[in-house]
């Protein structure tokens, strides 16, 4: 109804998963770079979930566009099956034939393996994509399972995706389906966007369908984000019904008061109201039930035992209330850089003294550390695992640095000026420009990002390193060409630690192999340390 008004080529909030529209954030990146890796990997399970509305379909649409024309897709959106039933469904899919009266098991089975083996014997490759896969029963998933059992010497004759909700995770980690887990070769969690990627999402989807000047306030934008929780789905439903809502009041941009509007058509006005205070209802709640757990407690300890000091309250104030992420007015805001890096040095156990005029990276190098700034994520950062230096802005534009100490789900805790505060997660992208700065041990010869076929020092250094890891030599550590057992040994490990698996040794593969292997590397979360697996 509204193309017309603002010269739209098309409608640009389609909750269809168009790959054009597709905003590659730096998740959806990644995401799409462990898909591609797993569909060029020899065969065995690819896992991608994430909430309703995220984008994943959208992304393996787009892995769709990039896969060679002699591959053969059999996508299944409907898993509410049985094993008998999903292999009738494979069959269809695949065009593959059977008697139409069929029930037995071993008959799907060996048509299916006898289309395969003619597929891979005329170079073609066959996929099965199944969405919404939480609702795989367990017989259905050890059955999938043993289909890609089906190979020749040597490769698997099938490759299988499964999409679904973060639930599918936590299924997948029964012990009954321990088998199936382990062969996963590549996985990876879709979040929300953050609120700066809303508005260069939204804007993205506008350039897409033919418009440049900008349709949404900022204001608006702030308050899509708080709406839509940076879910895309969410987004693009608000905002078309936002943009129905200028036309029909004749406007020329989407403002907060009529976000708020489309919002309350979308989720009832009870829906939205609940929407909107949510934050609000689920603190009240928790301190009702946390106060009268504890005043009952208190009164059950009180008849049975002496009583004794307990600073309840002040453990609930802790819990429920969190710093502002603001520079304390009582120091000089210009000073928050020099702060910054003196606490950043301080968790590497360096120690700044008066007399020491050098910059806070020529300092590092005495200690063989070095500075790397770079621009990303709080998603980058939990994967980095070590604290980094956060150029910030609060409410009144002023641009001040803090030191990022501690990364959990839902906050962090951050170095501001003399304070440590722990403020919410969404708090702190709100602040947050992206920069960042963190030290990294370098080895002694790296000078470039290293790539497959590069002879050198370093990869005996790299080599090594997954040596510890693995548990075992991988190849002599006198070679120093980087060959492709290396190099695939290294997209194993890019993949366990959520890199984008190319096999580059870049920076931030070489911060994650110290943090693996150096006991005193300080780290935003210890028990976010990973390894790989010796399977």
């Amino acid at each position: 109804m509204y193309k017309e008004y603002f010269n739209l080529e098309e409608m640009p909030f389609s909750i269809a998963p168009d790959p054009r529209y597709l905003y590659m954030s730096g998740q959806h990146r990644e995401a799409l770079a462990h898909l591609l890796y797993g569909f060029n990997s020899d065969g065995g399970f690819v896992l991608l979930t994430g909430d309703v509305g995220t984008g994943k379909t959208t992304i393996c649409r787009c892995l769709l566009e990039q896969i060679p024309e002699k591959t053969a897709i059999a996508f299944i959106v409907n898993p509410k099956l049985t094993v008998e039933e999903l292999l009738a469904v494979i069959c269809d899919e695949f065009g593959i034939r059977y008697p139409a009266d069929n029930k037995s098991i071993k008959i799907f089975i060996d048509n299916i393996n006898s289309y395969l083996l003619e597929a891979h014997a005329k170079d073609h490759r066959a996929v099965l994509i199944i969405d919404e896969a939480q609702n795989l029963c367990a017989e259905v998933l050890e059955q999938l399972r043993l289909l890609t059992n089906l190979e020749t010497n040597q490769v698997k004759l099938l490759q299988i995706i499964l999409m679904g909700q973060p639930e599918l995770r936590d299924k997948l980690s029964r012990p009954e389906l321990l088998q199936l887990s382990q062969r996963i070769i590549a996985r990876y969690h879709l979040g929300a966007l953050a609120k700066k990627e809303v508005s260069a999402y939204v804007a993205h989807r506008l350039t897409v369908a033919g418009v440049r000047d900008p349709l949404f306030s900022d204001s608006a934008i702030d308050k899509l984000y708080k709406l839509s929780g940076g879910l895309p789905r969410l987004i693009n439903v608000l905002c078309d019904r936002a943009l129905l809502g200028v036309f029909a009041h004749g406007k020329k941009q989407v403002t907060r008061s009529i976000i708020k509007k489309a919002a309350a058509e979308v989720f009832g006005a009870e829906r939205f109201t609940t929407q909107y205070k949510k934050t609000a209802v689920w603190v009240l709640t928790i301190m009702v039930t946390v106060i009268v757990g504890v005043v009952l407690a208190a009164s059950y300890y009180n008849r049975h035992e002496p009583p004794k000091p307990q600073p309840v309250a002040a453990n609930i104030t802790k819990l429920l209330i969190f710093d502002k992420l603001e520079w304390p007015e009582d120091q000089p805001i210009g000073q928050s850089s020099k702060m910054a890096f003196e606490s950043l040095l301080s968790q590497w156990g360096i120690a700044r003294r008066p007399q020491d005029s050098s910059m806070p990276c020529e300092l590092a190098k005495t200690h063989g550390l070095h500075c790397l700034d770079d621009i990303g994520s709080l998603n980058i950062l939990r994967h980095l695992n070590i604290p980094a230096v956060l150029k910030l802005s609060n409410n009144r534009n002023d641009i001040f640095y803090a030191t990022l100490t501690a990364l959990r789900k839902e906050t962090a805790v951050v170095q501001v000026g003399a304070k440590a505060k722990e403020v919410l997660l969404k708090d702190l992208e709100s602040y947050w420009f992206g920069d960042y700065t963190v030290l990294w041990q370098r080895p002694a010869d790296y000078k470039v990002e290293v790539l497959p076929g590069y002879k050198g020092a370093i990869v005996q250094w790299l080599n090594k390193q997954l040596s510890i890891i693995r548990g075992h030599s991988i190849q002599p550590s006198e070679n120093s060409l980087y060959n492709y057992e290396l190099v695939r040994e290294v997209k194993r490990f890019q993949l366990t630690e959520g890199l984008k698996p190319d096999g580059i040794i870049g920076p931030r593969t070489i911060i994650l192999l110290n943090n693996v292997i150096e006991k005193d590397t300080p780290l935003l979360n210890k028990n976010e340390q990973l390894t790989m697996s010796n399977e």
